[in-house]
């Protein structure tokens, strides 16, 4: 008697078998199943046709089964290399400083999935997605966290060159720019579907950003020499910035959606009001076109207070006070909002194609058509302090660093002029180390 199977298993079994090999004639097995095995005179003909069919149900429920394990243990495996994977990452450097931090290679993660070159990425404020455009006319959706594709948005016509998540709280858009004169609007949670198309530019659309603190606005810059504020919700433009009749490369807002500085081919960077539209500084000093400009984070301005010559820093609350720009001279100037130029960084052997100040207000990142990113400390006097060599294999077109986290209580702290309340308030935001490159290499690249 087998020790794995009870009694009545076995004589369960036994007749299955009879009934299995009787079914296909076997009668010589039969027979002698019947002489070997205790199976009994009472197990006839009719009784037999009851245990037909089991034994080969039996038999592939168990494949089905096995079939079944395989395929989860595979799923686990895969689920403790991920984890095994995020483990590692937070045991690395567990103490260090998140104001300190800056990217080194290798990268954390490469995305592959674009036939083209990557022209622009934007974080999602609050999830781990991570969105790319690119000049194969499409905009790609990654976890950033999983390193995975969520998804490819198809809308464009020509080369997507700008892309910004914002919106009103609780409804985050994505809006893209293209080549194609139009810009575009996706909502995320309705699986990202083309909700709106703004038209009104005359020739290719440059940049794209939502105004902070004013979620239904959103500014573009075109090559048809203007800036137009859009209202989100109901696709009109509700203004116009004539500039002069040079294509402008970027725009970028103040953090309190009041001011505006871009750029382009005339060689200078316009610091624009935008309750009325005007320009309020102009900052020659480049000696090629313009391809980036952001303004200075409120961390910043202590540290570039000190390189211009202040006896003290502007307040926190006050925006528009310093501005960085790139250019295809392969210089980043650091500006006062006056337009006096503070600080020329030289370091780049090709054009400079972005910019982005680090959260905690001491670096200013870089990238450029040299394949390189570089970190200069303003703390310094902006000093070159890192280089990762060969961050892609081709030109670096864009940066962008991950929106940092705030909690709840912070949006209730009121904050005032250099006072104690703004200092709860950065106190209550969480730096995420987390930094994306796009690069003609059709690759995106992320650093944490």
């Amino acid at each position: 008697m087998s020790q794995t199977l009870t009694t009545r298993q076995a004589e369960e079994l036994h007749k299955s078998l009879i009934a299995y090999l009787s079914s296909i004639n076997a009668t010589r097995s039969v027979a002698t199943i019947r002489e070997e095995l205790p199976i009994g005179d009472g197990f006839d003909d009719t009784a037999c046709k009851k245990y037909e069919g089991l034994l080969e149900k039996k038999w592939t429920s168990v494949a089905r089964l096995q079939r079944k394990i395989m395929d989860l243990e595979s799923k686990v495996s895969t689920l403790q290399a991920e984890l095994d994977s995020m483990a590692l990452t937070s045991r690395s450097r567990p103490n260090q400083d998140p104001t300190s931090w800056l990217p080194s290679s290798p990268a954390r993660h490469k995305f592959q999935s674009h036939r083209d070159a990557v022209t622009c990425v934007a974080f999602h404020p609050v999830y781990t997605s991570l969105a790319s455009g690119s000049e194969d006319c499409t905009i790609k959706i990654w976890d950033w966290e999983l390193g995975e594709l969520e998804r490819t948005l198809k809308g464009h016509m020509r080369a997507v060159s700008g892309l910004d998540y914002g919106g009103q709280k609780g409804h985050t858009l994505l809006a893209s720019c293209s080549s194609d004169l139009t810009v575009k609007l996706w909502d995320p949670s309705n699986d990202y579907a083309n909700i709106r198309t703004l038209s009104g530019h005359d020739h290719s659309v440059s940049a794209v950003s939502f105004l902070p603190n004013n979620g239904n606005l959103l500014v573009s810059a075109s090559r048809d020499a203007s800036i137009r504020i859009w209202d989100a919700s109901t696709g009109y433009c509700v203004k116009t910035i004539r500039s002069n009749d040079n294509w402008i490369r970027d725009v970028s807002p103040s953090f309190d959606g009041k001011w505006l500085v871009s750029g382009g081919r005339d060689q200078a960077a316009t610091v624009w009001e935008v309750a009325t539209a005007e320009a309020k500084a102009t900052l020659l000093g480049h000696e090629n076109y313009l391809e980036c400009c952001v303004f200075a984070p409120p961390a910043s301005y202590k540290y570039l207070a000190t390189l211009a010559g202040l006896k003290k820093p502007p307040p926190a609350t006050s925006s528009a006070e310093f501005v960085a720009t790139g250019a295809r001279d392969k210089t980043i100037r650091l500006w006062d909002s006056r337009g006096r130029l503070i600080k020329t960084l030289v370091g780049h052997d090709n054009w400079v194609r972005g910019l982005v100040f680090h959260p905690g207000g001491k670096y200013l990142v870089s990238v450029a058509d040299d394949k390189t990113i570089r970190c200069w400390d303003l703390s310094q006097e902006a000093k070159l302090v890192k280089t990762i060599s060969d961050a892609h294999g081709h030109f670096v077109s864009c940066i962008r660093w991950a929106p940092d986290v705030v909690t709840d209580d912070a949006a209730t702290e009121e904050t005032t002029e250099a006072g104690p309340g703004a200092q709860r308030q950065e106190a209550n935001k969480k730096i995420r180390c987390i930094l994306a490159t796009g690069s003609a290499d059709s690759c995106v690249r992320v650093f944490s």
